[in-house]
C-alpha cells in the first residue's frame, strides 16, 4: 500500500523556522513530483509548494516565497519543507502529496490538488505567541 507520512510540525513563535519531512512507505520517491498544501479552518486548501520528480523544478506560492525552500532526499525516500520566518498566518494542516511524473513529465509539478494521487494525513503547525 502506498503511503504518505508527514512529520515535523509543531508550535512555534513567530520568526521560528520547522522543517517538515513526508516520508513514502511501500513505494519509491524518484519517480513522483511531491507537493505540500495546507488548509487553515474554514478555508480551502492551497498549494504551497511543490517539486519535480528530477528535482529541478520547483514552486512556491506568492506568499511564501523567499522563506520556504523543498528539497527531495530520494536516497532517504524523503521530501522536506523547510520553514523560516514563520508568521501566524502559516499556521495550517499541512499535507503532502504525490503523483507519477515520468519523462517528459519529470521536470512538473503543480499546486492543483486535484493532479495528485496519493496523499498524507497531515501535520499541524501552528505559529503563536
Amino acid at each position: 500500500q502506498l503511503q504518505l507520512v508527514e512529520s515535523g510540525g509543531g508550535l512555534v513563535q513567530p520568526g521560528g523556522s520547522l522543517r517538515l519531512s513526508c516520508a513514502a512507505a511501500g513505494f519509491t520517491l524518484d519517480y513522483y513530483a511531491i507537493g505540500w498544501f495546507r488548509q487553515a479552518p474554514g478555508k480551502e486548501r492551497e498549494g504551497v509548494s511543490c517539486i519535480s520528480s528530477s528535482g529541478g523544478s520547483t514552486v512556491f506560492t506568492d506568499s511564501v516565497k523567499g522563506r520556504f525552500t523543498i528539497s527531495r532526499d530520494n536516497a532517504k525516500n524523503t521530501v522536506y519543507l523547510q520553514m523560516y520566518s514563520l508568521k501566524p498566518e502559516d499556521t495550517a494542516v499541512y499535507y503532502c502529496a504525490a503523483f507519477l511524473a515520468l519523462h517528459p513529465r519529470n521536470l512538473y509539478c503543480s499546486d492543483y490538488p486535484g493532479e495528485y494521487d496519493y496523499w498524507g494525513q497531515g501535520t499541524q503547525v501552528t505559529v503563536s505567541s
